[in-house]
């Protein structure tokens, strides 16, 4: 009984995280002509950077577009400015 449940568990399991890993389709839009731009895929948020279409070692199916970005760069600040404390 103990194993018929472990099993029900792990496919209750397998089945949650494959129904947050979807991809779904953006809102399309229309041009200035009145053509109909396709909408694209996006997948599912989550918390990691690795598995993201756009970073090296993936690949975007849909654009069969291999990724480029560095997930573990480090971003760039736009402007330093002096911190004032006189008042």
């Amino acid at each position: 009984m103990k194993k018929k449940n472990l099993t029900l568990l792990a496919l209750a399991l397998a089945m949650t995280s494959l129904a947050f890993a979807k991809d779904h389709a953006v809102k399309g839009d229309v041009t200035k002509e009145g053509s109909h731009v396709a909408p694209p895929v996006a997948t599912t948020a989550n918390a990691t950077k690795a598995d993201n279409r756009s970073t090296k070692g993936n690949v975007n199916p849909n654009a069969a577009k291999e990724g480029a970005k560095d997930p573990y760069a480090v971003p760039l600040l736009k402007e330093a400015r002096p911190l004032n404390f006189a008042h």
